[in-house]
């Protein structure tokens, strides 16, 4: 759990549970395994356990809804960001009931529920015909076939927010079509981070970024992670040159995370969904 998350675009973050399985490309440098194997956990794979967690955690968003209660405002918060809610495992299922009862009492709280999984959203989540206010549903989508494949399965479920995280970014996605209807209320993009992490054209972020301005979806840019345009940030020993669908070539450096920043064209993109 953590409060005041690191993770620009939530509050909190709040973890059911520890573990996963890996799925598509955006899951091959998986920060959260890389995390969990740091603390000597090896939560990871279809026959690894998972690693659960106490009440005094589990009371942790009870907190928080009062804290947004008293200050009269409504809280992100993120779940689950070393986990997929919808990993189809029984043995999770009642977790996952602990869950969507406390997402009950927490009203003052906004949950993202991101899933590369949303073809088991209309098997295993509540709520898929009538949406709470309160939760908000999201897919990774990290290249176009992922995308095409994702967004159509988000989309067979009811939800008072859809959202998009384009991370890591991996090639050009086009989602006019989406956002055109209305059937995806956010875009989040940004690089990948890591020692193995591969790099994000800017082209594809400006794709996305002016797709959205075109049809008055908000767009938000995480992070470059460990590649960044050359002149963002400070100097770099290791450069590539990445070329983008057009033929388009550009100079990306590796910098530390922070140094890379999170400016595009010389501003920051913060847009948030506004309810």
């Amino acid at each position: 759990m953590a409060k005041d998350s690191g993770i620009e675009w939530t509050h909190h973050t709040f973890n059911p549970w520890w573990g996963c399985v890996k799925l598509s490309p955006a899951c091959a440098h998986c920060y959260a395994e890389s995390w969990a194997r740091r603390v000597g956990m090896e939560l990871w794979g279809g026959d690894a356990p998972r690693r659960f967690f106490g009440e005094n955690h589990w009371r942790e968003p009870l907190r928080w809804n009062a804290e947004a209660v008293r200050d009269g405002v409504r809280a992100r918060v993120f779940c689950a960001s070393m986990a997929d809610v919808f990993e189809p495992r029984e043995d999770l299922d009642p977790w996952r009931e602990k869950l969507w009862a406390l997402i009950e009492k927490t009203p003052n709280l906004d949950w993202l529920l991101l899933t590369k999984r949303p073809g088991q959203l209309k098997h295993r989540y509540p709520w898929a015909k009538a949406g709470r206010d309160n939760v908000w549903l999201g897919t990774t989508a990290e290249n176009q076939k992922w995308a095409d494949r994702r967004i159509e399965r988000l989309l067979s479920v009811d939800a008072k927010v859809r959202f998009l995280s384009c991370e890591p970014l991996l090639s050009s996605i086009n989602l006019t079509g989406w956002l055109r209807a209305k059937q995806i209320s956010w875009v989040i993009a940004g690089g990948e981070s890591g020692g193995h992490a591969r790099p994000t054209h800017p082209n594809w972020v400006r794709s996305l970024r002016d797709q959205c301005q075109a049809h008055e979806v908000p767009f938000h840019f995480k992070q470059w992670g460990h590649w960044s345009p050359e002149a963002q940030g400070e100097p770099a020993k290791k450069l590539i040159e990445l070329q983008d669908e057009a033929g388009k070539l550009e100079r990306l450096s590796w910098k530390p995370k922070k140094s890379s920043g999170r400016t595009l064209d010389g501003q920051t993109w913060n847009g948030y969904p506004q309810l």
